[in-house]
């Protein structure tokens, strides 16, 4: 059993991921906002723990985190203000990532987006650049730590009912568009996170993925620990 902690925890993710670690018999520990998702987040298996990330301090992030196995970074503005979407997809992503480093966590998974790059080519008027700019940031700040990571890259998010399968595009492909306008459901991104918390064989890598055709353990075993990434 290990004890993992997500961050952003009243996400559809993030519960459809809490359920996935009880039902393993992982500890889960869910960081949310207020303390009005606190049955949510325990009806799908997770111990809320208050955090506003927004605003928290990295000491006080890391003084939370200490003692975990392996950190999910699930959170997110959800749209709105590009001042807004800055302050939690990458200023909060970043002091999570260095919090992790600080409290002596090794394992740090990430919820991207398909293909997400700094060199996305959007212009600044563009509705979706502040969210492309701010994960591409994230991530690559991400990359450059010691930390073990995993960088989920879902193409569209959908409520279908998860199929267990998946197709895994390469690097290159997903930052040039291939695979791009195709659909993941939300309860398959957890189900690779789930697996993704069982095992250390996979990492310092990005896995851009929609729904498909291969089984995903055997698409995250083709993952392995000699794919990884320049960091």
């Amino acid at each position: 059993m290990s004890r993992i902690a997500i961050v952003g925890g009243h996400g559809k993710i993030a519960l459809l991921l809490a359920e996935q670690l009880e039902s393993a018999q992982h500890e889960v520990t869910s960081f949310v906002r207020n303390h009005e998702h606190d049955s949510d987040v325990s009806a799908a298996g997770g111990q809320p723990v208050l955090l506003d990330i927004e605003k928290a301090a990295t000491e006080d992030i890391a003084a939370q985190l200490r003692g975990h196995d392996a950190v999910v970074f699930s959170a997110g503005a959800g749209g709105g203000n590009p001042e807004r979407t800055q302050a939690v997809d990458r200023d909060a992503a970043i002091r999570c990532i260095d919090a992790t480093a600080q409290a002596g966590v090794h394992r740090f998974l990430m919820v991207s987006f398909f293909g997400a790059t700094v060199n996305h080519g959007l212009s600044k008027e563009n509705d979706f650049y502040a969210y492309a700019q701010a994960k591409g940031e994230a991530d690559d700040h991400l990359r450059n730590s010691d930390l073990e990571y995993v960088i989920v890259g879902p193409s569209g998010l959908t409520t279908e009912e998860p199929s267990g399968r998946i197709d895994v595009y390469s690097r290159p492909d997903a930052m040039s568009g291939a695979g791009q306008g195709a659909e993941t459901s939300r309860g398959n991104v957890a189900l690779v996170l789930a697996a993704l918390a069982d095992t250390t064989a996979v990492t310092r890598t990005t896995i851009d993925f929609t729904d498909g055709s291969t089984p995903i353990d055997q698409a995250l075993a083709e993952r392995t620990a000699t794919n990884k990434e320049n960091s």
